[in-house]
């Protein structure tokens, strides 16, 4: 199997060292397909173009600023990436985190590292045993922060 990442310049943090550790530390012989692009609105060509090189499934890493504008480009690149998985009927992991997530640049990094990890081992699992994402399902996980729980009666 092929494991796509796309990933940015305009990020602050390299989240693809936390895909590659994620998959390392599941034992993965998957090969890992990395394409960087400038920003976060050119990343669904870069999937685009993983999946042309035979990817069974893409991370899209990206990191939106704090302002208006950057809320607005997430958006627009998030309605790419759902485009484009409808078209390849290929799933495409959207990792963004928000620079206005982190209550400062500590808290922000650990949001990210977090969520890179756990997405990566999500599209391990979505291409390899989708049974153990079902066995969580209702669990209330989490991506970059701390576990919601499920609701209990």
């Amino acid at each position: 199997m092929k494991i796509g990442v796309a990933d940015t310049t305009f990020a602050r943090v390299d989240m693809f060292k936390y895909v590659k550790q994620a998959l390392s530390d599941l034992g993965s012989t998957d090969r890992i397909v990395r394409y960087t692009v400038p920003g976060i609105k050119d990343l669904p060509v870069a999937c685009k173009k993983l999946f042309d090189a035979g990817c069974d499934i893409v991370l899209a890493l990206g990191m939106p600023g704090k302002q208006p504008i950057d809320k607005t480009c997430a958006h627009e690149a998030s309605q790419g990436l759902i485009q484009l998985q409808i078209m390849t009927g290929k799933h495409i992991i959207e990792v963004f985190v928000h620079e206005d997530e982190g209550k400062d640049d500590l808290d922000l990094l650990s949001i990210a590292k977090e969520r890179a990890y756990k997405h990566a081992v999500n599209a391990y699992w979505l291409i390899h045993n989708r049974k153990k994402l079902e066995n969580m399902a209702g669990t209330g996980r989490r991506q970059g922060k701390q576990d919601a729980g499920p609701l209990r009666s």
